[in-house]
């Protein structure tokens, strides 16, 4: 029994041995375990050096760029200053204006801007609306717009074969009345020849009183128709003229010199001088307008009337060339003020007219006064 208990001895005996020898090589290596787990653990302290690399950077990066704006802007303020110290350093070498100019300067040269500035149109002192002076029938219209007319020049034609025919009749009865003249007197110097043998003869008895009587009323009978006939002939002259004119009105002519700026009625269209009641009548032919009584007219303010004077001058700008200035005058201030607008009529001249000048043209006008009326008035309102 011992013996075959002793190699089962044995053999447990090795098993625990080898047991004992690959614990005591396990608790051998366990610095080696050591060693291999801290290599294998994270090393914290190169993570924050490696995460706080790309933040100085970036810091960095924010301190240069801000460093180079300032640098910027101090450039850019360095250059403006420079140029207005060369801006100002130009102007100081520049001699003043006023000590460039001579000392004796022209009168007009002297005037200077008084500061009172309107505005208005230019206006035409001569302007009329042609129309006729009777009804009828336009036949011809001879005139445009922009056409340049004369003073009696024709300008339209009505219907004129009733006026005509008016005239013939009115000349007719001239003549019939004209020789009716003629007929009684051959008769009274017929009878006033009898009357005068009548009264020979009588003063050597050989007429009666009564034949010299009867001649004497025969004569003057003849003399009464010789003036009733003489005054119907007068009548029938008036008469003709008359018609004559009425003719003539059919011819409308021009009023004055000028220049046609509207054309109203057209051939085949009725005219009269008063407006018809259904509106298919024209009252006028055409616009005329005197271009040599071309003027402005301005509103000034009540307010500053007082340095405003007729004569002045003044310089007028229209809208249409606002870089055209005219040169003018004041005509006269119109005697009346608006009481609603507080303002004062000025008629204004041109010193020189220009065909570019046309009528209802807007127009801004500036006053000039001579230096002299300007210490005048500062000198009175001072004083006031």
């Amino acid at each position: 029994m011992d013996g075959r208990d002793k190699p089962g001895h044995d053999s447990l005996f090795r098993e625990a041995a080898s047991s004992r020898k690959k614990f005591v090589i396990v608790m051998g290596s366990s610095d080696e375990k050591t060693k291999l787990l801290r290599s294998l653990a994270i090393d914290r302290s190169a993570s924050d050096a490696t995460r706080a690399a790309p933040r100085r950077w970036h810091v960095r990066m924010v301190v240069g760029g801000g460093a180079a704006a300032v640098l910027v802007i101090a450039a850019v303020l360095l250059l403006q200053l420079l140029a207005d110290r060369s801006t100002d350093r130009t102007a100081a070498s520049q001699p003043p204006a006023s000590t460039a100019q001579p000392a004796s300067a022209p009168a007009a040269d002297q005037r200077r801007l008084a500061g009172l500035a309107a505005s208005g149109y230019v206006v035409a002192r001569r302007k009329a609306t042609v129309a006729a002076e009777i009804t009828g029938k336009v036949v011809a219209v001879m005139v445009e717009e922009g056409m340049v007319v004369k003073e009696g020049q024709e300008l339209a034609l009505l219907d004129s074969v009733l006026a005509e025919k008016d005239l013939a009749l009115a000349k007719s009865r001239v003549e019939s009345a004209e020789a009716a003249v003629a007929v009684i007197s051959a008769d009274l110097d017929d009878a006033v020849r009898i009357v005068v043998r009548a009264k020979t003869l009588s003063q050597k008895n050989v007429m009666s009183e009564a034949d010299l009587t009867k001649a004497e009323a025969r004569a003057g009978v003849l003399s009464a128709q010789l003036r009733q006939y003489q005054a119907q002939f007068e009548t029938a002259r008036l008469d003709a003229q008359r018609n004559a004119a009425v003719l003539e009105k059919h011819h409308i002519r021009a009023p004055f010199d000028g220049v046609v700026v509207d054309k109203s009625a057209q051939p085949g269209e009725m005219i009269s001088p008063l407006s018809a009641g259904g509106g298919f009548t024209r009252t006028g032919i055409c616009t005329v307008v005197d271009m040599e009584s071309i003027e402005i007219e301005v509103d000034v303010n009540e307010a500053f009337i007082g340095r405003v004077g007729a004569g002045g001058a003044v310089d007028a700008v229209l809208d249409a060339y606002p870089t055209w200035t005219i040169p003018a005058y004041v005509i006269a201030i119109v005697p009346t003020a608006n009481r609603e607008k507080a303002t004062v009529r000025v008629r204004i001249g041109f010193r020189q007219k220009d065909p570019r000048i046309l009528p209802d043209m807007a127009v801004k006008v500036t006053f000039l006064e001579d230096a002299t009326a300007a210490k005048g008035r500062n000198e009175t309102a001072a004083a006031n």
